[in-house]
């Protein structure tokens, strides 16, 4: 057997234990709290061994040779110092003498038998193609994928004069066999090094600060835009992970959760190298880079992906950016299963969340609507394994009143057994409120945790897990304008979005913050256009101010949550300052920016707002010159797109919404026909015209299974609201 071992402190089994006793005993701990704490303490390698994986050409025995010269630990190349040594011939000349079936069976052969520690290991091309190799590799090693993008390796196997590599026949071209090995890479890595172009020195170095953040998960916490980061203690503000804040929603001073150290940084390189990726692909290797392995593992993650966006979206594409007119380009998000851009996030939170949250307690999470997420919560919830559904509910607030009638219908229809949706005489402000003070009240939390054994969580878009799906599709939706020759990569646009809760706006601020190259955001509001007077004026102002219900309803909002989030941010993280501002909004209900603040913000955003008239308008003038129909929250946008947007780069407007799902406003912009009163009845009258395009088929389903009274109705009081959310808890978990 071939054995290499380089001594390192080791960790063992009862140290492994008495660490988990300290921690069980403390406080509720997760299995990522211990192997936190255990890779905190340790080197960088500890005994463990760094396994370099990658296409061949990718580098990666030069590379472990930098990075074992760096870290002064033993360099092990498999090709060279293991089944060469083991062959005692080439491995040209074993892939001759046996083919490539056989060659990879003795080439994982050898890999069985060999064992290191502490060691840099450079795998062949084909390793990762033996399953038990590869376990028996990963046992004691950290596996980092060296991802350069396939345009990359052939350019480089050309100039090394290489033409077939293991597993190719003929027939089968270089750039197939090197597609069909990528799936295999995605089986094992822990972590992945996007290379690009890189030169090897840089590569190294990538892998070194790679597997720095692998292993101290400190780097990756959280604080609440409300906390002051002097005179803190661990015990008064102990550390928040990203399994933390999924299942927390809220800080518990009122505050929402925000990464300590900011959002990762891509390089243009990094990015370039995601042109010719497919949506799920981009979303993998965006998601990676903002959540924690030690939290989501990236095979887990990859799972999740694939369920979130692999059957349920009707678009191969996941978000397709589709040329509107001129400089315009509507990126499309309503592909999902209930037709709006809720359902990039919703339907991969709940699992998130069902991974993340400790097995020893139900959770019921609360979620407030003004109109898409209820629908889109129900049915991402509704969709969790059995197991998940039956420790796992959700209850769905919306403004009775404040919806359009094809969008109660959907959430009516999308309850299930643990998922259910009670309508709320009051607006959408009412009910998001309603959930913040339920969360910061630890005597009813606490009662409920203690009698029912069931936890609270949030689902709403102040849930950090919420934003981190949308960043994904702006992102891929400005590298989609590069792949079909729009612009070439660091060319500026434009992004235009209509907004309430500001979720959607703040996702492609962080998305420009990790290297898109966004020029500016513009805010586009309808007639509750409070977000358009504070963005132009610095003066957030509600006094006196109701929320006029629209054809817009899902922009219908007056207090923007996840507007805390960004003042957080252009503030420097001065938490005192964001705690002061939302004090004032709370008890007297307006606040305005200092101007240097104010000065900040219009770097970033430009703001407008949309009347009735005009939003029917333009889906009319769209139709008749296009064929296309925008929904009424992306009319918004495109009046305030054309108003704003200076026309010298393109401008993404996000349509957020499928246009069937207002269907009243939408036959009345096209001045069809008298509108029938029944949901249902409406879309059967817009699916009845051929020249329109089809009406959302997920939309169409629900409809035919609900009816208009099958849902609770509660009045806007607490303790009524309270009182539902225990009687729901007794039926679903006792």
């Amino acid at each position: 057997m071939f054995h290499i071992v380089q001594y390192r402190p080791l960790i063992t089994q009862k140290s492994l234990s008495r660490m988990y006793l300290k921690l069980m005993f403390s406080r509720p701990v997760s299995f990522a709290e211990i192997w936190k704490s255990w890779f905190s303490s340790h080197s960088l390698v500890g005994n463990k061994n760094i396994i370099l994986m990658g296409p061949p050409g990718a580098g990666k025995t030069t590379v472990g040779r930098i990075v074992g010269q760096k870290l002064d630990c033993p360099v092990i190349d498999i090709d060279d110092n293991v089944l060469e040594t083991t062959w005692n011939m080439s491995v040209s000349e074993k892939l001759q003498d046996v083919g490539n079936e056989q060659f990879l069976e003795e080439e994982g052969k050898a890999l069985l038998k060999f064992s290191a520690s502490g060691s840099v290991i450079s795998l062949t091309g084909s390793n990762p193609m033996h399953s038990a190799a590869m376990q028996h590799m990963k046992k004691n090693g950290i596996v980092v994928y060296l991802d350069v993008p396939t345009p990359v390796i052939l350019s480089r196997l050309k100039s090394m004069k290489v033409d077939r590599i293991v597993g190719q026949s003929p027939g089968i071209s270089l750039k197939d066999i090197l597609q069909f090995r990528k799936q295999f890479y995605k089986r094992w890595y822990d972590i992945r090094v996007l290379c690009g172009g890189d030169i090897a020195t840089e590569v190294a170095e990538k892998v070194l600060d790679a597997l720095k953040k692998y292993q101290n998960s400190e780097l990756e916490t959280f604080i609440s835009t409300r906390s002051s980061t002097s005179g803190r203690s661990v015990e008064k503000d102990p550390h928040k992970y990203f399994s933390d804040v999924v299942t927390e929603g809220l800080a518990p001073d009122g505050g929402l959760f925000v990464p300590k150290r900011g959002l990762p940084k891509f390089t243009a390189g990094e990015w370039q190298s995601l042109i010719e990726s497919t949506y799920i692909e981009r979303a993998q290797v965006i998601l990676e880079r903002c959540i924690h392995p030690a939290d989501i593992p990236a095979s887990k993650l990859a799972e999740i992906i694939g369920t979130a966006y692999g059957e349920n979206f009707t678009c191969s594409k996941i978000a397709p950016v589709r040329h509107l007119a001129g400089n315009q380009f509507l990126l499309e998000l309503f592909h999902g299963p209930t037709a709006s851009f809720k359902d990039f996030a919703l339907q991969m939170v709940p699992h998130i969340f069902a991974y993340c949250i400790p097995r020893s307690c139900n959770y019921l999470v609360l979620v407030a609507t003004s109109g898409d997420t209820g629908s889109a919560v129900l049915d991402g919830f509704s969709r969790l394994h059995d197991a998940d559904r039956q420790r796992i509910a959700v209850i769905n607030f919306f403004p009775e009143d404040g919806v359009s009638k094809i969008q109660k219908s959907q959430m009516i229809g999308c309850q299930k057994e643990n998922a259910w949706s009670i309508g709320v005489k009051s607006d959408f402000d009412f009910c998001q409120t309603a959930i913040k003070q339920i969360f910061t009240n630890s005597d009813y939390t606490g009662f409920l945790t203690v009698e029912y054994g069931t936890a609270l969580a949030a689902a709403n878009s102040i849930n950090w897990a919420r934003l981190l799906p949308q960043i994904v599709y702006h992102a891929s939706a400005y590298l989609d304008l590069v792949h079909q020759d729009i612009i070439p990569f660091g060319s500026p646009v434009d992004v235009c979005i209509p907004t309430g809760n500001f979720g959607n706006v703040l996702a492609a601020l962080y998305a420009k913050m990790m290297g898109i190259p966004i020029r500016k955001c513009i805010c586009a509001s309808n007639e509750n256009n409070v977000l358009t007077d504070f963005i132009r004026t610095g003066v957030y102002d509600l006094r006196g101010r109701k929320i006029i219900p629209t054809f817009s309803p899902a922009v219908d909002i007056l207090k923007s949550s996840n507007l805390e989030r960004y003042l957080h941010l252009i503030a420097n993280e001065d938490g005192q300052l964001v705690t002061q501002l939302y004090n004032q909004l709370e008890n007297q209900g307006h606040f305005q920016l200092q101007k240097d603040l104010l000065k900040k913000l219009q770097q970033d955003l430009v703001a407008g707002w949309c009347s009735e008239e005009d939003c029917l308008a333009a889906i009319h003038s769209v139709y008749s010159t296009t064929g296309y129909i925008l929904d009424t929250h992306t009319a918004v946008a495109k009046v305030v797109a054309d108003r704003l947007q200076d026309r010298t780069c393109p401008v993404i407007i996000s349509s957020t919404a499928h246009y069937s799902k207002f269907a009243p406003a939408i036959l009345r912009a096209l001045r069809i026909a008298e509108i029938k009163q029944n949901p249902l009845s409406q879309l059967h009258l817009l699916s009845s015209y051929s020249p329109l395009p089809p009406v959302h088929w997920g939309l169409l389903e629900t409809l035919k299974k609900t009816g208009n009274d099958d849902h609770q109705i509660c009045a806007a009081d607490m303790s009524m609201l309270m009182s539902h959310i225990e009687t729901l808890i007794q039926n679903h978990f006792m």
